[in-house]
């Protein structure tokens, strides 16, 4: 029997519903066992104190990959469960499997598998796991990516909550051996290797694959959405285990090569292509109001404030000064509902915005004119832009 339109909806409905749900509760539990693995071996204070040495770097990465995120802000929920799956459901999955990785190890080094599993079988079983967020978030809901910027930012946020569980452990275990030690042992000595020298770690090397699934988010090429994902995945995996056979198995030397010969041009070159797709981004948007404007969904005298990030923020700040908080809440509402619209239709125009592009254009024009209406409601939002010096 087929289902009917109706029938379907609801079942949509309640998938929608549903499953966010059911991911937190077993990302709770994820969470749970591992406090309690954490804490039976290691004890609740070491791992309190771990958890506070942590924190810091893990602030820091994510508020890096927001700041990036400024153009079109993911869904702060979405962020929420990609951190969550990271710090539980990656770290307890990859867990398991290098526990394998290590039995194997000691089948084929003889007894030794410590190696096998740190340069081989970490990095493709918790790339793997990292991963497994960004493709699912892909497949279900291509419409969050306008591009690399997005597979970046979700990447990055999904691989920061695993190097802060991690941290957490890393820290713990070196307390109860060394204690808070100094600049040469100790809490405070892994500190400034982790968190000062390489707090980015784990989130460059999954970016690599978030490349990989923003590049396939932009393309109409069935095999360039197909081999994209996969070489930003290899990439991630092959820079993961260059850098734990530079600390486990090299010496302080190939740790010192590795990181300024490889790492840290890595790193700039991230940094590089994150402005350029930004740059990119705005070259978007820009080109999308005018016609916007044409359409009067917004007014022609807004173009030129919601085509640059400044424009936006002294918008914002006159309106907050003049007006308050509420009517700035307004405004930034209406800016990043412009954005979506904006972004949705360059893909249309390019044909990579996938099936449904029609129906999720309709609900984001919807929402666009709703929050500019909420706007308009609020006592001199609008007026605001007057006095707001152009870029």
């Amino acid at each position: 029997m087929t289902a009917t339109p109706a029938r379907k909806r609801s079942n949509q409905r309640r998938w929608t519903v549903l499953l966010p749900v059911v991911s937190l509760i077993g990302l709770g539990v994820c969470g749970l066992v591992l406090l309690a693995l954490g804490t039976s071996k290691i004890g609740a204070g070491p791992i309190l104190v771990g958890a506070v040495a942590a924190l810091a770097p893990v602030a820091v990465v994510l508020g890096a990959f927001l700041w990036v995120d400024r153009w079109e802000p993911e869904p702060a929920k979405i962020l929420l469960l990609a951190f969550a799956w990271g710090a539980c459901g990656a770290t307890i999955t990859s867990l398991v499997f290098n526990q394998t990785a290590h039995v194997l190890g000691e089948l084929i080094n003889n007894g030794d598998g410590s190696t096998f599993a740190a340069v081989v079988g970490a990095p493709i079983v918790e790339e793997a796991t990292k991963a497994a967020f960004v493709i699912v978030l892909f497949l279900r809901r291509r419409e969050e990516f306008d591009g690399v910027v997005d597979g970046i930012v979700y990447a990055g946020v999904t691989a920061a909550g695993f190097a802060y569980t991690e941290n957490i452990y890393y820290f713990a275990r070196v307390f109860v051996d060394s204690g808070l030690g100094d600049l040469s042992s100790g809490v405070v000595a892994l500190f400034i290797l982790r968190g000062v020298l390489s707090p980015f770690a784990h989130p460059l090397f999954t970016a690599m694959t978030g490349i990989g699934i923003g590049i396939a988010s932009m393309t109409a090429s069935r095999r360039v959405r197909m081999v994209a994902p996969v070489l930003g995945y290899l990439g991630a995996a092959g820079l993961h285990s260059l850098w734990n056979f530079s600390t486990t198995v090299g010496t302080g030397s190939t740790f010192i090569n590795l990181y300024f010969l490889i790492m840290v041009p890595v790193f700039a070159g991230m940094v590089w292509l994150v402005v350029w797709q930004r740059r990119r981004e705005q070259r978007i948007v820009a080109g999308q109001l005018p016609a916007m404007a044409v359409q009067r969904w917004i007014a022609t005298s807004e173009v030129t404030l919601l085509a640059s990030l400044q424009g936006r923020r002294r918008w914002r700040r006159a309106v907050r000064r003049k007006v308050g908080d509420q009517a700035a809440r307004a405004v930034a509402e209406y800016q990043v509902a412009a954005t979506e619209l904006a972004f949705l239709r360059h893909r249309i125009a390019l044909g990579t915005a996938g099936a449904g592009s029609d129906e999720r254009h309709a609900v984001l024009l919807e929402t666009l004119l709703t929050a500019r209406q909420a706007a308009v409601d609020a006592p001199g939002a609008l007026k605001a832009a007057g006095g707001v010096r152009r870029s």
